[in-house]
């Protein structure tokens, strides 16, 4: 896929929000990420961007997500 270059990550309450290069934002639930769930403000502005800007890191936490992966359909488990 072209265009799934990050330039810039920011947090809410609850969504993870990524500004793509191309002008695109994409929006997923914090709680898919429950590393980043659970991380500090000061830890979750602490990335990088990684591989070309197609991912991202966390490297307080040792954290990688790639930007690809925020599209895939989550399923959630039903107790």
């Amino acid at each position: 896929m072209t265009g799934l270059a990050g330039k810039e990550v920011h947090f809410d309450d609850h969504y993870l929000h990524v500004e793509l290069s191309d002008g695109r934002r994409i929006s997923t639930p914090m709680n898919w990420y429950p590393e980043l769930e659970q991380a500090s403000v000061k830890v979750l502005r602490h990335y990088r961007f990684i591989c070309d800007a197609t991912g991202i890191e966390w490297p307080d936490i040792d954290y990688h997500l790639s930007i690809a992966a925020m599209l895939e359909t989550r399923t959630q488990k039903v107790a």
